[in-house]
Formats: C-alpha cells, sequence, structure tokens
C-alpha cells in the first residue's frame, strides 16, 4: 500500500512544477509581486542592521563610552580601590591624586617647553593607552604624551624629555627633575588635552615632593580614580554605585541610550511592517492558489478519476506555492543586493574602511527565506485542502 502512495506524491510533484513552467506568465506575475514585498523589507531590514551596528560598533571602538568620569575631591583608601576593581562591572580603575599637583612642566633639548602638563596615572590596561603597550607596565623613567603635548613639543616614540615640577620652601624656589623617555603616543581621538601618561608611583612621588613628605604614607589616601566599566552595559550600574557612595560622576551613558533607543525603534516599525507585509503575502498567495484551484478544478478531478490520491494531490498548490516562494526571494534577492551596495557606496565618505550602512546578516537572510517557504505551505494549506476534497465525479458530470 505504501509503495502505491509514494508515485503519486512523486508525480503529483512532477505535474504541479510543469504546470508552473507551463503557466509561466502568471507564474512570473506572482513572483515579481512578492519580490515587490520582500526587496523593501530586505533592504529596511539591511539598513536597519546597518545602521545600528555601525553606531554601536563606534560606542565599543571608542574606550571613552565606557569611562565613568569622577568628578571632584574625595578620600579613597585602598580598601575601596580593591572592591571597586573586584566589581564584575570594572573593566579598568587607577588612583588619581590631587589634580592641583597633578601637573608637569616637559621640556625638550631644543627649547621647546609646555608649562602644567596634566599628569594622568595609567597601568596595564588603561583602555586610552596604545594596544602595542598596554599589557605591560611603563618601565621607570618612561612616559606616554598625549597626541596635543607630543606635536607641540616635536617629538616621537623615542624621544627623550625633561619633566620638573616646582615648590617653595622659605620662599625659595625648588626645582625637581627627571629625564623621561617617551614611549608612545596617545591618539588625539581618545585624549584631546594636551597631558603626561606616566606609572601612579610618579605621581605619588611627585605629590610627596611637592607637600615636602620624605616619606611615603603607609595608608594613602587618593583625591580620585580613573574608572572605566568593562563594557557599554555596564556604564550605567557602575555609575549608580559610584552615586550611591555619594559621589559625582559623569558618563556618555545618553549617547550609549541614544543606540539603544533607535534599535527599539527602529525593530518595532519593522516588526510592524513585516507583519502587515505577512498578512498580505498569505492571503494574496492563499487567493491566487485557491483561484488556480478553481479554474483547473476539472482537470484536478479527472487525475482523481485516473487514480491520484487526494492527499497526493493537495501537493499540487503547496509545490506551486514552495516554487513561488523561492522565485520571489531569487527576484527580491537580485534587487536587494545592487540596493545595498548603492547605498553604502553612497554614503562612503562618512564610513570608515570596515563600516556599512547596509547590511543583511546571512542568518537573517537564511531566517527570512525559511519563513518565506514556511509562509507559503500556510497560504497553500486552504487551496490544498480544496484539492483533496474534489470529487473524481466531477470530470465525468462536465463531460
Amino acid at each position: 500500500m505504501t509503495q502505491a502512495v509514494r508515485p503519486g506524491f512523486r508525480q503529483a510533484v512532477r505535474l504541479a512544477s510543469r504546470d508552473f513552467r507551463h503557466d509561466w506568465k502568471v507564474s512570473l506575475c506572482l513572483c515579481v509581486a512578492l519580490a515587490a514585498v520582500m526587496t523593501p523589507l530586505m533592504v529596511l531590514f539591511g539598513l536597519k542592521t546597518g545602521i545600528v551596528t555601525t553606531l554601536q560598533t563606534r560606542l565599543l571602538s571608542d574606550p571613552r563610552n565606557r569611562e565613568v568620569v569622577v568628578v571632584g575631591s574625595y578620600r579613597l583608601d585602598a580598601g575601596w580601590f580593591s572592591a571597586l576593581a573586584a566589581q564584575p562591572g570594572t573593566g579598568f580603575v587607577v588612583p588619581r591624586t590631587r589634580s592641583l599637583a597633578a601637573t608637569l612642566d616637559v621640556r625638550v633639548a631644543s627649547g621647546k617647553a609646555e608649562p602644567g602638563l596634566e599628569l594622568v596615572p595609567t597601568a596595564p590596561g588603561d583602555p586610552l593607552i596604545p594596544p602595542d603597550l598596554r599589557a605591560r607596565p611603563l618601565a621607570d623613567g618612561t612616559v606616554l604624551l598625549s597626541q596635543s603635548a607630543a606635536t607641540t613639543l616635536g617629538v616621537t616614540a623615542g624621544s627623550t624629555v625633561t619633566g620638573q615640577i616646582s615648590r617653595i620652601v622659605q620662599g625659595q624656589t625648588e626645582v625637581r627633575r627627571w629625564s623621561l623617555t617617551v614611549a608612545g603616543v596617545v591618539p588625539e581621538a581618545l585624549f584631546s588635552r594636551p597631558a603626561v601618561f606616566a606609572p601612579l608611583a610618579f605621581l605619588v612621588a611627585a605629590e610627596d615632593w611637592r607637600d615636602g613628605r620624605e616619606k611615603p604614607a603607609a595608608d594613602r589616601l587618593f583625591a580620585s580614580a580613573r574608572v572605566f566599566a568593562a563594557d557599554l552595559e555596564a556604564v550605567a550600574p557602575l555609575a549608580e554605585q559610584l552615586r550611591q557612595q555619594g559621589m559625582e560622576v559623569r558618563t556618555r551613558a545618553a549617547e550609549i541610550e541614544s543606540v539603544r533607543l533607535l534599535d527599539r525603534s527602529l525593530s518595532r516599525v519593522l516588526s510592524l511592517l513585516l507583519g502587515l507585509a505577512v498578512i498580505g503575502f498569505l492571503l494574496s498567495l492563499g487567493a491566487s492558489l485557491w483561484a488556480a484551484v478553481e479554474r483547473k478544478r476539472r482537470d484536478l478531478a479527472l487525475l482523481r478519476l485516473l487514480g491520484f490520491d487526494g492527499t497526493a494531490l493537495a501537493l499540487v498548490p503547496v509545490t506551486q506555492g514552495l516554487l513561488v516562494a523561492a522565485g520571489g526571494v531569487a527576484l527580491s534577492s537580485l534587487l536587494y543586493w545592487p540596493s545595498a551596495a548603492f547605498f553604502n557606496a553612497t554614503l562612503a565618505g562618512t564610513l570608515a574602511r570596515e563600516e556599512f550602512v547596509c547590511r543583511l546578516d546571512p542568518a537573517h537572510y537564511l531566517i527570512g527565506i525559511v519563513l518565506t517557504l514556511v509562509l507559503a505551505v500556510l497560504a497553500a494549506a486552504g487551496a490544498a485542502r480544496k484539492v483533496a476534497q474534489i470529487d473524481p465525479a466531477e470530470s465525468l458530470r462536465e463531460i
């Protein structure tokens, strides 16, 4: 019995395919109609993915978006820093000395000088440090300069500069100098102010000398901290935790939230459009296949009379629905890729090398294909049921 039924299924699929090719004008119209719905959706999803992904990439690539700026002066001990560093959301933390004591005059052999450069403490893992220097601590006597400071002084990595600080003791000005090697330059995109990045020990020594302290304090308290969250998601919770401790902080939470809001808004709009497109696709293809069954009812009844099983013949509209879906996907793909390339080429001037404004993820593309095929089967369900109920005697009554 099973062997007798199986040829019916294969024959039904073959007949449906041949009928689809024979009635190619109607088939083409159905495929074009589906492509007309799918192509704009694919472009919109590509734009949504491209724009949001590009904005998220820019946020992630700029470590300043993860910075939690501590405003004001506090009394922070070693335990406070250890507890903060142990938090899962903390990506980097280093103490800061008093801002009034964290300055350095820098001079080069040619005579150029930059007085009062900001001293910024750094340590391994500092997000603002060039990647090749980030993993290891700076050696004694080495510093990093911000791009603006390096440009003014006319120095590059490997240059030697003289750093000095001064203090007044009993009306006399005393000066302390260091010979410093420039280990690297911090890009202006990451730090725009003129500054010297140095190990914390250097800032501590400078502060102690200014204060006239001969030996480092055993229970030293720091005025502030440089804090970076581990990722964008951790910025707001980390900032809130510091606020609960009575500290004033600033973040770029507004920029991060704007990207999330854009993502949510676009997702809602596209979900609505997708829902309308699905309803339209189901109704349009379902009505077309139903009409095709009515138009070919006598031929289908004749096939039933010739021995085709009703369940096997139900595959005729299902097969044709799948062929329409496949054709529509192919046409929409042919239209989407040039459209995406056009958008990316048109806006190339505003994008970096690895960025794009319109891109459809392969996974989303495959999901779209599968969803279209499933919807085609659902759309053909009504027509398939009608075919299965056709009485073979109808072909005799119409002779």
